[in-house]
């Protein structure tokens, strides 16, 4: 199978489809489609990516605009069969995890920090650099396609909020073929060894990686979640499961699977 894959040899050498597209609405919109209609078109790994995307989505149905040339969009198609379907949700943790040190690679040798905010934001000095959404192809659901959106060449003046960042603001150059590339390959090694380990996060490495990646374990937390609570204290673990253990009071724990976090700075 080959498909044009100018200015991307190294992504290309580890995925059998590369497609670039000029500019479009939402990368992950695109390849969801694309699977629906021709599946077998769109292998394991496949990708489209774009540096001009014009409604990108995230958790929660947010939606956000960015300048042309200003980030990247790379939607990636996972075949998950392999997985049984309760392992699933770690797909998401295993595509954050796979970024982080996509991007920390890039930052190799700077002063940088780079982490991951449970469950798959990629964080640099504390700041967002890139979020990841994963969604379920409803016609094919064994397939799962996840979406990134970095902050590449996003000047400070445009970031959308004070918790953004971006390679520019941060005076680095992102090479996006490179960052592609340890992305794929770190997320295929993920995905294998949770598929060779039937599932099992903790017995295929996948939550040590996961949890020695995440700063929000050991962080105070603020989490907002789906039905509009707050739950506050202590994130402790992730458990086997890919939820983040909140301890509150010191005493009490709570498991989340889903929510917004906020790392909370201690009063000094």
């Amino acid at each position: 199978m080959s498909f044009p894959s100018e200015g991307y040899p190294l992504a290309a050498a580890l995925s059998p489809r590369v497609q670039v597209v000029p500019t479009t609405d939402s990368t992950n919109a695109d390849v969801v489609r694309h699977v629906t209609e021709a599946p077998a078109e769109w292998p394991h790994l496949s990708l489209l990516l774009t540096t001009d995307q014009r409604a990108g989505r995230g958790r929660l149905d947010r939606t956000w605009v960015t300048p042309p040339g200003s980030a990247l969009a790379v939607s990636v198609v996972v075949d998950a069969a392999a997985i049984p379907p309760a392992a699933r949700g770690w797909i998401p943790l295993v595509a954050g995890a796979a970024m982080t040190r996509a991007v920390a690679a890039q930052l190799s040798g700077t002063w940088h920090t780079t982490r991951l905010k449970w469950p798959n934001d990629v964080l640099v000095d504390g700041r967002k650099v890139c979020g990841i959404l994963a969604e379920i192809v409803p016609a094919h659901p064994d397939v799962v396609v996840i979406g990134a959106g970095v902050n590449t060449r996003m000047p400070e003046t445009d970031l959308p909020v004070d918790t953004a960042t971006s390679f520019a603001a941060l005076g680095e150059v992102c090479d996006n073929d490179r960052l592609l590339a340890d992305y794929l390959g770190a997320l295929a090694e993920q995905l294998e060894a949770l598929a060779s380990a039937h599932g099992d996060a903790a017995a295929a490495g996948v939550l040590a990686e996961v949890e020695a990646l995440c700063g929000t374990v050991g962080a105070d937390v603020a989490v907002s979640l789906p039905g509009g609570e707050t739950l506050r204290g202590r994130a402790q673990r992730i458990d086997p499961d890919g939820r983040l253990v909140v301890v509150q009071d010191g005493e009490f724990e709570s498991a989340v699977s889903a929510g917004d976090v906020v790392h909370v700075r201690r009063a000094t």
